[in-house]
């Protein structure tokens, strides 16, 4: 339609006051139909049918349509009735850095907890879970190659036990310590590997981090805090077959709780504190039993701590899944010191643990016994004999 409302068949010219200024061809029936609105002299109904004519003149680009008639993107302003809209990069689909871990990535289906995976869970026909897999480079791996003994009083784990001390008690030997709650809130885990990935016992070089807090309540004095122990450490592990080997390095420290510490000023706090070398060793003879002993020398010692210490245990758990039911386990662990003139303590713990399809990890209840040195360091000097009943996770 030319500037006197009439229409012109084939090519158009848009009025200057449109600030657009393009030929574009109309077929003559879309010309004919929007007639009508176009003697309106109405703009914004001009507007309308040019970018109709735009839409179908550019899906036909053998009617004439030129792209270079077109205005680009970035030349067109904001609230333009005829602005097209910006065109925008997705992200990358591949990697733009360095790929520190090759390793194959394989899409494994979605099932139920009782279900099979493959690689992902142990096998409905147990052959040998000792068997050798291919190793490759993996980062934070599930699982770990050498694990945190049951039984061991200052192990990285999340635990509890609630317990009847029958021993004097260390701020009033006048009478017995009567029930203690000792709690441990820590772990273990694995960084780096090179080895293989099963569910359970996978092989390899591996660099492991531990930590945790042993602290005491006495439920008996507004569950005051008696005392804390803080342990960190990094193990340097290796594994292949039944057989797993350690050299790690530890620091512990002792502290008096500070309500102890206002109630009872006269008892003299030690200030116990070990840098230690640990060498240890673990082999499992069957899928379901393990013996394990290390040897610890502290080249840092302080509050009556001495370089020498020993540790060996055994225990007897399920190595499979145990399902909803469970399965018992029994463990032992005994530790000798220099400092106490090569005493030390055992602890035994007995109970009913369970063990998913998908990981390694232990959940337990049980009963435990402990008799000799307090495994709080900072009592190192006094004796216990206890028995409780104790949860724990094990990782």
């Amino acid at each position: 339609m030319d500037a006197r409302g009439s229409w012109c068949v084939g090519e158009c010219a848009v009025d200057a006051d449109l600030s657009v200024s393009a030929v574009v061809p109309i077929p003559t029936v879309v010309a004919e139909s929007f007639a009508p609105f176009m003697r309106a002299r109405n703009h914004h109904a001009v507007a309308a049918v040019f970018a109709v004519c735009l839409i179908l003149g550019g899906t036909a680009r053998g009617q004439g349509v030129e792209p270079s008639l077109l205005p680009p993107p970035g030349s067109v302003v904001p609230g333009d009735p005829l602005a097209l809209p910006q065109v925008h990069s997705l992200p990358p689909t591949s990697p733009q850095g360095p790929v520190v871990l090759d390793m194959p990535y394989e899409a494994l289906p979605s099932c139920t907890d009782d279900c099979l995976v493959p690689n992902a869970a142990f096998p409905d026909g147990f052959t040998d879970l000792w068997a050798p897999q291919p190793w490759f480079w993996q980062m934070l791996p599930n699982n770990l190659i050498y694990t945190s003994y049951l039984a061991g009083p200052k192990e990285p784990r999340i635990g509890s036990v609630m317990y009847q001390a029958t021993n004097p008690d260390v701020f009033n030997p006048s009478r017995q310590e009567g029930t203690l709650w000792d709690t441990t809130l820590g772990g273990r885990a694995s960084i780096l590997r090179f080895g293989s990935d099963p569910v359970v016992h996978p092989q390899g070089f591996e660099v492991q981090i531990e930590g945790a807090a042993f602290v005491r309540l006495d439920p008996q004095d507004d569950r005051d805090l008696r005392s804390g122990d803080y342990r960190f450490g990094v193990p340097l592990v290796y594994g292949v077959g039944r057989w797993q080997t350690k050299l790690a390095y530890y620091h512990n420290s002792a502290h008096l709780g500070d309500e102890s510490m206002i109630k009872y000023p006269w008892f003299p706090r030690v200030n116990y504190v070990r840098d230690c070398i640990v060498w240890g060793n673990s082999w499992y003879p069957l899928d379901w039993l393990r013996l394990y002993g290390e040897v610890g020398w502290a080249f840092y010692n302080s509050g009556g701590s001495e370089p020498w210490e020993f540790q060996a245990g055994t225990e007897l758990i399920q190595a499979r899944p145990t399902g909803a039911l469970g399965a018992p386990f029994l463990a032992v662990n005994g530790m000798s010191r220099q400092e106490l003139d090569w005493g030390g303590n055992i602890c035994v713990q007995a109970g009913w643990a369970w063990r998913g399809r998908r990981s390694e990890k232990l959940f337990r209840l049980g009963f435990e016994y402990l008799y000799g040195s307090d495994p709080q360091y900072e009592f190192v000097f006094y004796e216990q004999n206890r028995y409780g009943f104790g949860v724990w996770y094990d990782f």
